[in-house]
C-alpha cells in the first residue's frame, strides 16, 4: 500500500479559522483525508501549529506554509513509504521535521499527513477506521460539557467546562440520553432566569452568572428536572484548565468573574470543597502545567476518589506523562492528536496510559472539524472514555453519531464500561 500523491487544502474548522486538510492517495486506488482541530486553550509543551502570521491574510491564521510544507517537502519524501506501516510513516515524519515540537513544517502539516495515510490504509483494506486502527470493541463512556466558560465562552465562568457524566447509564445509547434530557433542560431553566446568551465553542451554553458556584446550581437543578439524581444517574466533571487562572510571578490563581485571588493551598482547597459538596467524579487541569508542587497537593486529597486528568501537564506526550507516572500526581490523561502530532504517539500515549492502569480519555478540540477520526480511535484502543464537546453544533454531533454507527457495526460484541471506568483510575466507586 505505497503512497502514490499527497495533497493539501486549507479548509475551516468549527470557528471559521483555517486549517489543514491532507489528501493522501495509495497505489491500487485506496484513498483517504486526514481534517486538523485546532485548540483556543492550548498548553505550553503542546507541538507547534504552524500559522502563516501575515495580518493581511485572514488575519494571520492562514495555515499556507504548512500547507506548501506538506506539498513541497512531505510529498516528495514519502512518496512511495508503505502507508500500512504507519509507525514507520510517523517516524519519517518527525525525524523529516527535526525539531522537539514539530515546529519546522507544523505539527498541524505533520498530523494531516498522518491521519490521512490512516484513513486511506482503512478504506484500501475495506475496512472501518477502528477495524484498521485496532481491535478494541469498547464503545467510550461519553464526558458532554453542558455550561462552557473560559477561553471557551468569554470568561463567563472561571471554569473552562461544566461537564456531565452519565453514570447511571448501562449503554451508550442511554448515555445519550441522559445527557439529551440534562442538557435540554439546562437550556430551559436559563432561559427562564434570563441568563441564557448562546452556545459556547464546543456547544456548551454560555451564560450569564454572577459567580462559578452559580453553574453548579444550574446543572443541578437541571439534572433534577430532567427527571434524575444528581451523583447517581448523572454526575458532574470539571475543565478548570488552571493554567489559563496562574500567575507565574506571582504563584496565585484568580478568578476574573470574583475578582478573586488563591495561592496553591487556598485554591487547593476550593477544588476539594467542591468535590465534597458536589457530585463531582472528574476534574481536569485543577492545577498548572508548572505548578507540579499543586498537583500533588490536590491528588493527595483527591486522586483516592475522582479522576484527576491532566491535559496541559501532560499534552499527549510520552515523556511527560512517564514523569507524571513516576510522581504520581494523577490518574488519567486526556488524549488529543494535535497535541502531539502523529497518530502512532497518540497511540503510544493511550497505551502508555493504559499501563500505569490510568485511565485515558480521548479528546476533541475547542476548533474542530467534522471529522470523526478520535471516535473510531477511542474505540480502536479501548480508550473508555471520549469528549468531544457538547451535545449540539454538528462538528461535536458527528463524534457522537460516529460512535452509535459503530456500536452498531459490531453488534453484540461491542462493550460498554459506563461509570466502571472511572473506578479503574482509583476515581469514583
Amino acid at each position: 500500500m505505497k503512497i502514490q500523491t499527497v495533497t493539501a487544502l486549507q479548509i475551516f474548522d468549527s470557528r471559521g479559522q483555517p486549517t489543514v486538510e491532507v489528501e493522501i492517495t495509495l497505489e491500487g486506488g485506496g484513498r483517504g483525508r486526514g481534517l486538523v482541530p485546532s485548540g483556543a486553550s492550548t498548553g505550553q509543551f503542546e507541538a507547534m501549529e504552524l500559522r502563516d502570521g501575515d495580518v493581511g491574510k485572514f488575519r494571520g491564521k492562514s495555515v499556507f506554509r504548512a500547507i506548501e510544507n506538506i506539498e513541497k517537502q512531505i510529498a516528495p519524501a514519502v512518496s512511495g513509504h508503505d502507508a500500512e506501516d504507519q509507525r514507520s510513516l510517523d517516524e519519517a515524519l518527525v525525524a523529516l521535521d527535526g525539531t522537539s515540537n514539530k515546529g519546522r513544517l507544523g505539527a498541524n502539516a505533520i498530523l494531516g499527513v498522518s491521519m490521512a495515510a490512516a484513513v486511506a490504509v482503512a478504506n484500501a483494506k475495506q475496512l472501518s477506521l477502528y477495524e484498521s486502527l485496532g481491535d478494541g470493541v469498547t464503545l467510550p463512556f461519553p464526558e458532554i460539557q453542558i455550561l462552557g466558560g473560559g477561553a471557551h465562552a468569554g470568561w463567563r465562568t472561571d471554569v473552562q467546562d461544566f461537564l456531565l457524566m452519565a453514570t447511571g447509564a448501562t449503554t451508550y445509547d442511554e448515555a445519550l440520553e441522559i445527557t439529551y434530557n440534562v442538557y435540554h433542560a439546562a437550556g430551559d431553566l436559563l432561559r427562564e432566569r434570563g441568563s441564557y446568551c448562546g452556545l459556547a465553542d464546543e456547544g456548551g451554553y454560555w451564560p450569564d452568572f454572577r459567580s462559578n458556584e452559580d453553574a453548579f446550581e444550574i446543572i443541578l437543578r437541571a439534572i433534577e428536572r430532567a427527571g434524575y439524581t444528581p451523583g447517581v444517574e448523572a454526575s458532574l466533571s470539571l475543565d478548570i484548565a488552571a493554567s489559563d487562572l496562574f500567575d507565574e510571578k506571582s504563584g496565585c490563581y484568580r478568578f476574573r468573574l470574583e475578582d478573586r485571588s488563591f495561592d496553591r493551598d487556598a485554591f487547593a482547597g476550593l477544588l476539594v470543597d467542591w468535590c465534597e459538596k458536589y457530585p463531582i467524579v472528574s476534574i481536569e487541569d485543577p492545577m498548572a502545567d508548572t505548578d507540579h508542587e499543586g498537583w500533588k497537593t490536590i491528588f493527595g486529597a483527591l486522586g483516592d476518589r475522582v479522576q484527576v486528568v491532566g491535559d496541559d501537564l501532560f499534552t499527549t506526550n510520552v515523556a511527560r506523562i512517564q514523569e507524571g507516572i513516576r510522581e504520581g500526581v494523577a490518574n488519567s490523561v486526556l488524549i488529543k492528536l494535535n497535541q502531539i502530532g502523529t497518530v502512532t504517539e497518540t497511540i503510544d500515549a493511550i497505551r502508555l496510559t493504559q499501563s500505569a492502569g490510568w485511565a485515558p480519555i480521548v479528546s476533541a478540540r475547542s476548533g474542530e472539524t467534522e471529522d470523526a477520526f478520535i471516535a473510531h480511535l477511542a474505540v480502536a484502543t479501548d480508550a473508555g472514555q471520549l469528549k468531544v464537546g457538547s451535545f449540539a453544533r454538528s462538528e461535536r454531533m458527528a463524534k457522537w453519531n460516529e460512535v452509535l454507527r459503530i456500536a452498531r457495526s459490531l453488534g453484540s460484541r461491542a462493550t460498554f464500561p459506563g461509570r466502571t471506568v472511572l473506578t479503574g483510575s482509583g476515581g469514583i466507586s
